[in-house]
């Protein structure tokens, strides 16, 4: 038999690609001077706060984008406002930190056209511990924490359109409602692409009470469910089809491997640090969020269409 060979692939827009990989290392920094900097009057009894939630999550983007600590961001921003001859005020660090546990991110994204094929994956980022190496070399505490990152990614635009943060004791399956959820109920699903982790019956319910394809492949020693829901139905025709055709060629078949786009994705993410600096949960999720925000503003920029040539 001959060796099968894998296909090469060929970039079609380098130019256009190799620009925006250009431009994401770009250190000029717009500030628009209408921009919303200062808090807007909520109309209730008490102090009112002094920055705007912009404010905040401008001065949280900086210290997640260049990696720095709370008051190296203060220092920062403030040189920044004085380069562009504004004269903001500038949130100092313990503002920074008590508006990070409440703050509601803005995760920009643009959308595709037609139905959005929505690609599930998960993967863990460390917390505290000790590193690899040295806890091998010099036998460091073996206590560390993890966080659990689930992440709903556009196929097309490679823009992340849900995330949840949970403890690493959490499943991946419980949270795939979760992450439906953050679409907006107006918005088609076309399609879930997750991996066999997701093969449960509330996974399948969700996702067909959105009307979407589940591409999920069925465990090794799956059996057909006896349930009658649509969810249960779609599952039980996959894993006939599965069967049928075997897993290899049902994954080629279904455009499974599309799934090793989220994966792509996740490595970005950690390209932003391996580890997250904030100690609170809720200012851990803040920190994610702001992640996405700058992932997804880097993918706008540009991302490479490529072709099979060989």
């Amino acid at each position: 038999m001959s060796r099968h060979m894998p296909p090469t692939y060929k970039t079609r827009n380098w130019p256009a690609y190799n620009e925006a990989l250009k431009r994401r290392g770009s250190l000029t920094i717009w500030f628009d001077p209408e921009m919303s900097w200062e808090a807007a009057p909520t109309g209730k009894r008490g102090r009112q706060q002094t920055y705007s939630d912009t404010a905040i999550q401008t001065c949280l983007t900086m210290k997640v984008l260049f990696g720095m600590a709370l008051r190296q961001t203060t220092g920062f921003v403030e040189s920044l406002l004085r380069l562009v001859g504004l004269d903001w005020s500038v949130p100092d660090f313990s503002t920074l930190s008590r508006r990070q546990k409440v703050l509601a991110v803005n995760i920009p994204y643009r959308g595709s056209k037609g139905p959005l094929h929505l690609l599930i994956d998960s993967t863990g980022i460390k917390v505290e511990g000790e590193g690899e190496w040295h806890a091998r070399k010099h036998g460091g505490p073996k206590r560390r924490v993890w966080r659990k990152i689930h992440l709903g990614i556009d196929e097309q635009t490679l823009e992340v359109r849900a995330v949840e943060v949970t403890g690493s004791h959490i499943g991946d399956a419980p949270v795939l409602p979760d992450l439906l959820s953050q679409i907006p109920a107006g918005e088609e699903i076309g399609s879930v692409t997750a991996d066999g982790a997701y093969d449960t019956r509330k996974c399948h319910d969700a996702i067909a009470a959105r009307g979407a394809h589940a591409v999920i492949p069925p465990r090794k020693n799956a059996k057909p469910w006896k349930t009658v829901t649509a969810g249960a139905i779609a599952r039980n025709e996959a894993l006939r089809a599965a069967k049928y055709l075997g897993r290899a060629i049902w994954r080629n078949w279904s455009g499974y491997h599309r799934r090793s786009r989220a994966e792509t994705k996740m490595h970005c993410m950690k390209l932003l640090g391996q580890r997250l600096m904030a100690r609170d949960f809720d200012r851990q999720v803040a920190e994610v969020q702001i992640r996405i925000a700058v992932m997804n503003g880097y993918t706008a920029l540009g991302i490479p269409v490529t072709e099979t040539v060989g």
